[in-house]
């Protein structure tokens, strides 16, 4: 069988299938929709909590040293202050003078082929845009006239708390990160977890960006969800830790979720952040291109170091051991729970040439992250016997997966409907059934059919999915 391979998969194809299959839908979507801010439909819900279980079990699950935790979005605005970002959490921003659309530099230069980074001051990145001024093109009209770049602050402004409509007197944020959720509570969680150094705290939560320029579909989202875990470790311990959890978190790529090596890799950061030791990305190959889809950082003591000095409170640890006292530093690793979406959809679809003018959409999803298990077809709707005995199976089996009863239309057509949603076994109740209690058990990827005994139907799921 010939496949379309991820790499050619255009991303409006994606986008389209994404929709028509209840993956992904725009927001507010019958009054225009709202840029950069997208909607998970009945499979995408499914498969977006399957991706948070598979990320959580590797973290929290099996690590007695790591604990969860689930802050809160909004936080004292000091948090902010003290982290950093109110003054520094910003992009690039310059306005088109002919069409006055405002644009990220960084991303004007990368489509031109030159690096630059949002971490570069504003006379770096104007120097840079200056030099590269002819081959600098506006997205939305084609010029090459930019104002100088600003800072622009990515911090989303809430008015929580504030009945004056004053925002400036003490403005209140939605977090645009989780992280600073979990140092803030790391004296709590050490004094209330029976945790000690090293340990980790692991968290899935939605953060807030005013992101200038939207794009690339759920990669980059106003409002998205991170999947963080902040490793706290004794400083001399904290490279061998880094490359450890390099390490762990290739092969939940490779290992866990099966994607192919030649779809991801490593890039070092070029231009680090003052107190960062050391900054590793794993890029995956996109239909775009190779993107940042995790981020593997050496932190430091910085981030407990800021809150300290800005709280009065002491976060140092003393080991039980030395009776050594210091800052715990930290390895942090972070991906999006939808860039991930968004990845384990391109690594899965594939279009299959069956031959003779045949073709099938499927998406090759790991048994643990597809969004419905089995599917359970009567042979023909119109046999209340096999509907009975179909709706009997169907009550089995859904007490410990997540399935779909299909009635509706002939076998092969529900075959491919289950296919293009990435459900990985088909079970078909027919006469046979009711002769001797055995089913067809149809396979996603091979098509391959078998016949089971329904009351062996479980164990045997639950074996291929694991």
């Amino acid at each position: 069988m010939q496949t379309q391979q991820h790499a050619t998969v255009q991303m409006d194809a994606l986008t389209a299938f994404a929709k028509r299959r209840g993956f992904v839908f725009p927001s507010s979507e019958i009054y225009g929709g709202l840029a950069a801010v997208y909607d998970y439909g009945p499979y995408g819900t499914l498969l977006a909590r399957n991706i948070r279980d598979a990320w959580f079990r590797a973290m929290v699950q099996l690590h007695p040293n790591i604990v969860p935790l689930d802050s809160s979005i909004f936080m004292a605005p000091q948090v902010w202050e003290a982290s950093g970002h109110v003054k520094n959490f910003s992009d690039p921003l310059a306005e088109c003078k002919q069409c006055h659309a405002r644009v990220r530099v960084d991303h004007l230069l990368e489509a031109a082929g030159v690096f630059a980074d949002e971490k570069m001051s504003d006379e770096e990145i104007n120097a840079l845009l200056r030099e590269h001024a002819d081959a600098v093109r506006c997205p939305q009209c084609g010029g090459s006239d930019f104002t100088d770049a600003k800072a622009f602050n990515l911090l989303v402004q809430s008015n929580l708390g504030n009945f004056t409509g004053n925002w400036s007197a003490q403005p209140t944020y939605l977090r645009g990160e989780t992280c600073q959720g979990i140092y803030v509570n790391y004296k709590n969680v050490l004094d209330t977890a029976r945790v000690k150094v090293p340990f980790g705290i692991a968290q899935i939560g939605k953060a807030f960006r005013n992101e200038i320029t939207a794009r690339q579909f759920i990669f980059r989202k106003r409002e998205f969800e991170q999947m963080e875990m902040q490793y706290f470790v004794a400083p001399d311990a904290m490279m061998d830790a880094y490359e450890e959890w390099r390490a762990k978190r290739w092969r939940f790529y490779t290992e866990t979720l099966g994607f192919r090596e030649e779809n991801i890799r490593w890039h070092e950061h070029e231009n680090l952040v003052f107190y960062a030791k050391a900054a590793h990305d794993i890029e995956y190959r996109f239909p775009f291109g190779f993107k940042e889809l995790e981020g593997v950082h050496a932190r430091g003591d910085y981030d407990l170091t800021q809150h300290m000095k800005a709280s009065g409170k002491d976060l140092t640890y003393r080991d039980p051991h030395t009776g050594q006292k210091y800052v715990p530093h930290i390895v942090e690793t972070s991906v999006g729970v939808d860039r991930l979406f968004l990845a384990v959809l391109t690594e899965a679809y594939e279009e299959e040439n069956l031959g003779d003018g045949k073709t099938r959409t499927v998406l090759h999803l790991p048994g643990a992250l597809a969004p419905i298990k089995v599917a359970v077809f009567p042979l023909m709707k119109n046999k209340p016997d096999l509907v009975a005995k179909a709706r009997e199976v169907f009550g089995a089996l859904s007490a410990q997966y997540m399935c779909e009863f299909d009635d509706n239309g002939n076998v092969g057509k529900r075959y491919r409907r289950q296919d293009e949603i990435g459900t990985p076994y088909c079970v078909t109740v027919d006469f046979q059934t009711l002769e001797d209690g055995t089913v067809t058990l149809r396979d996603r990827d091979t098509m391959a059919q078998e016949r089971v005994p329904a009351s062996d139907l479980a164990a045997t799921v639950a074996a291929r999915i694991a």
